[in-house]
């Protein structure tokens, strides 16, 4: 189950988000806009999906204005269809129109990304296969897209470098370069490391994931190898190791990825590339 960043990260990730936008002022709103109200105000989407974000929509009109009544009629995961209500405002007009681009900006796009792993947890299912993210966030927003990832039914893969050991390519490039073998990184890494952690290392090829193999890795991570060579790999590692499947995945694709038997599937588009779900703030 998904659950929201702690209060203290939310709020200083909304609080600079407002202070972007209205850092300067709200001078069409300030000019034409009365003082006080309350006028209603709904938000809707515009194309079905997954919501994600609502208590993060509500927390930008807390900290613009704390008179802003929210209301949220439906909880993060839900499903929704075009013309669902998602947020309601009730308050005076400068207020929530002061806050309706910041608090759209972070539904479309926390809804987005939910969306987007919805739909890879379903292209997967029955299969064992574990969709999970990367680190390919927004700087400052990490928090907040593995949140929508995990509310999409996706599972978060590493938070930060200090979540795990991962030897990628140019780890083994740099080491590789002075002569040592990939088994041997991979023990290095252990040793190295908290008895604990969990070392992963990325391999391009069968021969790499042998040595990958020979230095007893937790994970392995078969970085763009053809279905054909997944199937070998699964075949060769006979569940000695975790496996996961990363590079040039898509929707196209990553049943057949799925079926080859890997443990996981990481999707860096889940948070770099997921289309914002179009929403829009109508005054009642």
């Amino acid at each position: 189950m998904s659950r929201l960043p702690a209060p203290p990260v939310v709020r200083r990730i909304v609080e600079a988000a407002v202070a972007e936008d209205l850092g300067g002022g709200d001078l069409t709103t300030d000019a034409l806009m009365p003082p006080d109200g309350p006028i209603r105000a709904v938000v809707e989407a515009r194309a079905a999906g997954v919501i994600c974000g609502g208590r993060i929509a509500g927390e930008v009109f807390e900290v613009i204005d704390p008179s802003v009544v929210t209301r949220l009629p439906l909880a993060d995961g839900s499903r929704v269809e075009r013309g669902s209500v998602v947020l309601d405002l009730e308050g005076p007009p400068a207020s929530i129109l002061g806050g309706e681009r910041t608090a759209l900006n972070f539904l479309q796009h926390l809804s987005g990304i939910a969306t987007l792993a919805a739909r890879y947890v379903a292209a997967v299912e029955g299969t064992g296969a574990v969709i999970v993210d990367t680190r390919k966030t927004a700087p400052g927003l990490r928090a907040l897209q593995k949140y929508a990832v995990a509310t999409g039914g996706a599972r978060n893969h590493r938070t930060s470098a200090g979540d795990g050991i991962l030897i990628k390519d140019n780890h083994i490039s740099v080491l590789g370069a002075g002569g040592a073998a990939l088994s041997d990184i991979v023990t290095r890494a252990r040793s190295a490391g908290r008895h604990s952690v969990r070392v992963e290392v990325e391999v391009e090829d069968l021969d790499q994931l042998q040595q990958a193999l020979m230095g007893a890795a937790d994970v392995i991570m078969l970085d763009n190898m053809d279905v054909g060579t997944m199937r070998e790999a699964v075949a060769m590692a006979g569940g000695s190791a975790v496996l996961e499947a990363s590079g040039g995945v898509d929707l196209d694709n990553v049943r057949a990825i799925a079926e080859t038997g890997v443990d996981f599937i990481s999707v860096g588009a889940l948070t770099h590339s997921a289309p914002a779900l179009d929403m829009s703030l109508r005054v009642l």
